[in-house]
């Protein structure tokens, strides 16, 4: 793909991000077919499919329950790379070999799931993410990781 599509992508990943109802971080997820520059599926962050606007219905479970940001992954959204993947798995579409554009670095817990399904890229749009992640995780698999500009994370704002 070339530079001028890839910051078109970017630029859409991060639009999509701002549907997230999230209160911590919002997230945007793209997967590309980078041989015919078009977008397979799309996600973002947010709570259960028919389930409320948030994670707990209409609270944030990481706020109730006093999560501290980047731990515990398992409990809050749906991650904007599981609802990639998922609404790829459920629409039939092939993940094999596909580009992912991400607003963050993957956590671990979908790191694993990105490298199961395929993926071969991930474009990491730099400053999205403040915890640990999966980065190393992708890498070690043989998932190309590239990172590219963009929007530092309000959490690091003073750091």
């Amino acid at each position: 793909m070339k530079d001028k599509h890839i910051q078109i992508r970017i630029e859409q990943c991060l639009t999509l991000a701002r549907a997230s109802n999230c209160p911590r971080r919002k997230f945007g997820a793209l997967l590309l077919d980078p041989e015919r520059n078009v977008v397979l599926m799309d996600g973002y962050n947010g709570g259960p499919r028919g389930g409320g606007a948030l994670c707990g219905g209409d609270e944030c479970l990481r706020d109730t329950l006093g999560v501290v940001s980047g731990t515990r992954m398992e409990i809050g959204c749906h991650h904007a790379e599981m609802n990639v993947v998922c609404n790829a798995a459920a629409s039939g579409v092939a993940c094999r070999g596909a580009w992912l554009i991400v607003t963050g670095e993957p956590c671990l817990m979908c790191a694993k799931m990105i490298h199961h399904a395929g993926i071969a890229k991930v474009l990491v749009v730099e400053g999205g993410y403040a915890g640990e992640n999966g980065v190393s995780y992708l890498r070690a698999h043989g998932v190309e990781v590239q990172t590219a500009p963009g929007p530092r994370d309000p959490r690091l704002a003073s750091a």
